[in-house]
């Protein structure tokens, strides 16, 4: 059975041919363009060239051409449905099957492109009449010029109930097509259908291709809605599709700037302004597959919302449903407009200099975050500052990626660190007054607490950097004989990753207990590993490190040991822990990057070892604190 068209279309766009292509060859950015040695004959000149903006390869030597599809089957020696099949599950697609009156529905969808394009014409021939004098005075007052308004295709839908009907059934379109291309509407009592779009400004939406597939429409008279776009179609999915995108594709790699903002009058009159790199959701919050196809294009994409509130709402959405998709090197920033102002009014008060002077100032999506936490609450009460400690630890917990999640964890770390002041650094009497009793149990000795010179705190010198089950010892038996210091290091508890599946066990039982009410003690603790199936194994190691030979381990883990010393030291622990998943990031980073040599993948593999040169400095400069 044949694969529908739709289908392949959609799939194409998704594939991605640059990044397809990269996997195999060494590519380099030329203009709009790149460059590379060919992978279907010899050369030692480069000849072949891929063009992402319009889907396909091209070699001047072999003349080897094609799209995606074509290049999966050439160099993996796949056939047709094959090479779909493959594409498809990389993109998360599912290949359907067109049985035969299928393909009469895959002959409708053609047709319904030449609809909407026809009512695109059409409304276009509106605008310039008598009926869009309206329309056009409306845009003459925002200051639009012909030029802008022929490359947006605008147009005027008259105000008669079924003017549009009339006149592209008399052309031979049928009223089905009409309907199904969502711009009649047919009313639940059975009634006549009757134009969608009446009395509006007229916006067509293209799809990836330039095709158009849909319609805006700005109310020019009393109407309830102000603006109203084009139901869900066969050709027409709002959450896939970004207006203007097919325009500002090529601007926005040149320039390597894309910018999301709200509506399509700002869209253009940022466009007019000479900024061709803009592009609008179309009356949706962003969404993931919105998110996806900007990064295809650009590393951060800048979003400006107006600076209402509404505005604000919309920047935190988005900011929130961005966590989830974050990858090493790829993420958001955002523009703060001044209050009551957005892109179409700035740009015409003030130029587009104005607007350059905003996309400069774009801040990262990690300081929106904070801000989305702090701006306007309270943090004076050690309780206000533990929710907004908790709030961020939710946030860090939405980042699917490991490397990315780690790095927030550690950003948001330092700034409570720089908000609210250092820890006390000089020795305190751990457990007192905190309410609950210690993991290890017992009284505590008389005297002053134990707390032994740095430079004898590694029984076998440095060897638990080299040891990595001795070091997750340590980690974990310190947490257990120093209740008070799971507070003071749970985010980073949180980011531990334990190649021994009983301490990861206990690691998570103790922060499960420390986010709960219950006291942190250890019948509290051996009860959630008995409720998880967990035990035996768990309560020997647990009884282990907390027994009498713990000092044998390491003096710092001792119960008598003095709290700020053991946070020191068990930091100190941890960041040489976590540097050496670092390291394995990096090494698999290097190995990629020797496989793929494209910009991405070398971007990927600096950023990682800039990473861990800082890491590596920080460990060592708390190590000899």
């Amino acid at each position: 059975m044949a694969i529908p068209e739709h289908f392949l279309a959609e799939l194409r766009g998704r594939a991605g041919l640059l990044d397809l292509v990269a996997r195999r060859v060494k590519l380099v950015r030329r203009g709009r363009e790149h460059t590379g040695l060919c992978p279907f004959h010899n050369e030692k000149t480069p000849s072949f060239t891929v063009n992402e903006d319009k889907g396909f390869y091209h070699c001047f030597g072999c003349q080897a051409h094609g799209g995606a599809i074509d290049f999966v089957m050439a160099t993996e020696g796949l056939s047709f449905p094959e090479a779909v099949e493959r594409l498809a599950a990389e993109v998360g697609m599912e290949v359907p099957r067109s049985a035969p009156r299928d393909r009469d529905a895959e002959a409708r969808r053609k047709s319904l492109y030449d609809v909407t394009q026809i009512a695109a014409d059409w409304f276009a021939g509106q605008l310039i009449g008598v009926a869009g004098k309206g329309a056009r005075d409306y845009l003459q007052g925002r200051g639009l010029t012909n030029a802008s308004i022929e490359r947006f295709h605008l147009g005027y839908a008259p105000e008669q109930r079924d003017l549009m009907k009339r006149t592209l059934l008399s052309r031979g379109i049928e009223e089905t097509q009409l309907i199904e291309a969502g711009l009649l509407i047919v009313p639940e009592d059975g009634g006549d259908s009757y134009d969608r779009f009446r009395d509006r400004l007229m916006f067509p939406i293209t799809d990836n291709r330039g095709k158009i597939v849909a319609f805006g429409g700005r109310a020019l008279g009393s109407q309830r809605a102000k603006y109203l776009n084009s139901p869900e179609t066969p050709i027409f999915h709002k959450g896939d599709l970004l207006y203007n995108l097919p325009n500002a594709r090529g601007s926005a790699r040149d320039e390597d700037r894309l910018v999301l903002v709200e509506g399509y009058m700002d869209v253009i009159a940022l466009d007019q302004a000479g900024l061709k790199c803009a592009v609008a959701p179309l009356g949706t919050a962003l969404t993931e597959a919105q998110m996806t196809a900007s990064w295809r294009l650009v590393a951060e994409p800048v979003l400006c919302f107006d600076g209402d509130a509404a505005g604000q709402r919309a920047a935190h959405r988005a900011a929130l449903r961005a966590l989830p998709l974050l990858q090493p090197g790829h993420s958001l920033r955002f523009i703060a407009l001044p209050a009551g102002e957005d892109p179409d009014s700035l740009v015409r008060a003030k130029g587009a200099a104005a607007f350059l002077d905003l996309l400069a100032a774009a801040v990262p999506l990690s300081e929106m975050l904070w801000r989305m936490q702090v701006q306007g609450k309270n943090q004076e009460t050690p309780e206000q500052r533990a929710g907004l400690r908790k709030e961020l630890r939710v946030l860090v917990g939405e980042i699917a990626d490991n490397t990315v999640r780690a790095y927030y964890g550690e950003h948001f770390k330092a700034r409570l660190q720089a908000a609210f002041g250092p820890r006390p650094s000089g020795p305190s009497r751990h457990g007192e007054g905190r309410g609950f009793a210690r993991f290890g149990g017992g009284a505590r000795r008389g005297g002053p607490l134990y707390s032994p010179p740095i430079a004898a705190q590694s029984g076998l010198g440095r060897g638990w950097k080299a040891d990595t089950y001795r070091r997750e010892r340590l980690l974990i038996a310190a947490l257990l004989n120093h209740p008070d210091l799971v507070h003071e290091v749970f985010e980073e508890l949180g980011q531990l990753h334990l190649s021994s599946p009983e301490l990861d066990n206990i690691r998570k039982s103790i922060m499960q207990q420390a986010s709960s009410d219950a006291p942190l003690d250890l019948a509290g603790l051996r009860n959630n590993l008995k409720s998880s199936g967990k035990t035996d194994a768990s309560a020997r190691l647990i009884a282990e490190l907390t027994g009498p030979g713990i000092a044998q381990l390491d003096p710092f883990v001792r119960p008598d040991a003095a709290l700020a010393r053991v946070v020191l030291v068990w930091t100190n622990i941890f960041r040489w822990h976590r540097l050496e998943d670092m390291r394995h990031d990096l090494k698999a980073a290097e190995d990629e990057f020797g496989r793929d040599m494209t910009d991405e993948k070398q971007a990927r593999f600096f950023a990682l070892q800039k990473a861990v040169d800082a890491a590596t400095a920080e460990a060592t400069s708390l190590e000899e604190t």
